[in-house]
This record gives structure tokens, C-alpha cells and sequence, in this order.
């Protein structure tokens, strides 16, 4: 029985033989309808998502970075459509911690064929995100990284982005997880994972999974360069948990108040300042095209589709 499919495509990224070679791939399989679409940039595909939805979509092809895909995912969100990543982005960090490859050939044959996972995703503010939200300090370091390093230097890109932005005095911060005070005091950095590695190839929660039903939750209180390159060092090496300056946990809700307004994001996408972060996991939340379980990584959804 043939399949209604939609490209949801950032007709500014670049992926193998790029978009045409796209059109002839999905050709190749059982398709009926194929709905195309292409936006400029990644905040007008939501609605272009919603209205593939409206026209019967049974499987969505997400062309693009993580910008992309973190939009589309806040559309698909609920709705049990597969949604199959066309990594087209610089970093594509949500496709790498699935173990998704960057080939356009392949990952075509996966979203035809590939297995089906039930992710989970988080909820910050009203918006999904499929990677992390961060707010300060963090927030800004992952904004510098992908305005220009990220592509280049990786690891070492993410640490020079870092150097830029450690002039910033930690600000009051209370922290509460699950309905409970976890942190109340001052920081420079609060991180929530929904996966373990975020730019630069930097792991910073350790055990994450999007398929466990948790965020994992991390403030740091490091202050100038000297204690921030303690932080940093310890985050490229894998081990950002054991730093005397970073507190890690994890949590199903989370709620936030900062004593003076600090800017957030959402995979790397800036969502401007704000005094108040209200977030929470959304357990099974995406359905997505995965390669098998022997070829992915310890990070990658377990799950099946229900």
C-alpha cells in the first residue's frame, strides 16, 4: 500500500546530490502523494509541517540542521508520524547521538525502511526541543559556536567559544526539579539534555538517553576563565560530572527562576531572555527513522513504535 510523503526541506542546506536527487530517491519507492515543500528558514516549517499533517502525511522527511529538525519535531510532536532526518545541517547533533549518517542515500532508505523508535523530547516554555535547552552562560557559548566555529574546530571550537563569553558574574538562580528546591544560589549556566553529547562533540551528561523519561538537569557555578576551563576541560574528557563546579541531576519537571534575565535556547537556536524557565519531559513524544540497534550508538533510542 503506498505511502503519502512530505519533504519538509531548508532549501538553504546541502545534503549528498542536494534536493533533486531527493525527488528521484523517494521516486524510486511505493509512493502515492508526495507533498513538497520548502522554506528559507526553519521557523516558517511548523506550519508547513502542520499543513503536510492536514493532508494526510503518513511520513515526514526533514531536511536541515538541528534548527530544522527541533522545529518540525514541535509540530510533529504527538501525532505518531514518523519523522525521517535528511541531516543537511553543520553539526546535525540530534541525527548524530541517533547514530543517523550523513548520507542522503542512506538515510532516504531509512525513513522507507528503517526502524521505528519512539523518542522522547523536552518541552521548555511551550516549545519541544530534541537536544538541549540552556539558558546564560551556555546559551550564549552555543549560539557563538554556531554562528561560525562549530563546522571548523569541533571540540576545540566549543571551547574557544567558551573563552568569549567568560566574563559573564553568575546571577541568583533557584532551581526546582519534580516540585522540589534542587538548587538555590548563584550560576552561570543552566543545561537540560534530552541527549548526552551537544556541540563540538562535547559529552555533557553522561548517561542521557531520549528514551528514558527523564531530563537530565545541570547547573555550573563557575565563575571567570581560571574555573571555566576547569568546567570545560572536564566536559571535553567525558567526565563534566565529577567537576567540584557543576551539579548534575535529572528530572521529569523542571522549573526555573533567575534573578535577573538571561538568554535561552533551544538546539541552538536563540528564544531571547526571560526571568523563568518552566520545562518538562514529554515521554514518546516523537516517532523517529532509525537505522538497526546494531549500528547505532549507546545514546540512540531503544524503543519500538507503539
Amino acid at each position: 500500500m503506498s505511502t503519502t510523503v512530505a519533504v519538509i526541506a531548508h532549501r538553504k542546506k546541502t545534503l549528498g546530490a542536494g534536493l533533486d536527487r531527493l525527488r528521484v530517491l523517494i521516486s524510486e519507492q511505493d509512493v502515492g502523494d508526495l507533498i513538497w515543500y520548502e522554506v528559507p528558514k526553519s521557523r516558517k516549517a511548523p506550519k508547513k509541517v502542520r499543513k503536510a499533517l492536514s493532508q494526510g502525511a503518513e511520513l515526514v522527511f526533514v531536511w536541515g540542521g538541528d534548527g530544522m529538525v527541533q522545529r518540525c519535531a514541535d509540530a510533529l510532536a504527538g501525532t505518531g508520524v514518523p519523522m525521517a532526518i535528511l541531516p543537511a545541517g553543520t553539526a546535525n547533533l540530534f541525527a548524530a547521538n541517533l547514530g543517523i549518517p550523513v548520507d542522503l542515500d542512506e538515510t532516504v532508505r531509512l525513513g522507507f525502511h528503517g526502524r521505528r523508535a519512539v523518542l522522547d523530547l523536552g518541552k521548555v516554555n511551550g516549545e519541544h526541543f530534541a537536544v538541549m535547552a540552556g539558558a546564560g552562560f551556555e546559551a550564549e557559548m552555543i549560539a557563538d559556536v554556531d554562528g561560525g566555529t562549530k563546522g571548523r574546530l569541533g571540540k576545540l571550537g566549543y571551547v574557544a567559544a567558551a573563552i568569549r563569553h567568560v566574563g559573564g558574574a553568575p546571577v541568583p538562580m533557584k532551581v526546582k526539579v519534580d516540585g522540589a528546591t534542587w538548587f538555590d544560589g548563584r550560576g552561570s549556566c543552566l543545561l537540560l539534555g534530552n541527549v548526552g553529547t551537544i556541540a563540538g562533540g562535547v559529552e555533557a551528561f553522561d548517561d542521557a538517553r531520549p528514551d528514558d523519561g527523564w531530563l537530565e538537569v545541570g547547573v555550573s557555578t563557575a565563575s571567570g576563565p581560571v574555573e571555566w576551563a576547569r568546567v570545560l576541560g572536564r566536559m571535553v574528557a567525558g567526565r563534566s560530572e565529577n567537576s567540584p563546579l557543576v551539579r548534575v541531576t535529572r528530572a521529569r519537571r523542571v522549573s526555573v527562576r533567575f534573578g535577573s534575565p538571561l538568554t535561552y535556547e533551544l538546539d541552538g537556536g536563540d528564544r531571547g531572555t526571560t526571568d523563568r524557565l518552566k520545562a518538562r519531559v514529554v515521554p514518546g513524544a516523537l516517532t523517529v527513522c532509525l537505522p538497526e540497534l546494531a549500528q547505532q550508538g549507546r545514546s540512540a533510542g531503544s524503543r519500538p513504535a507503539k
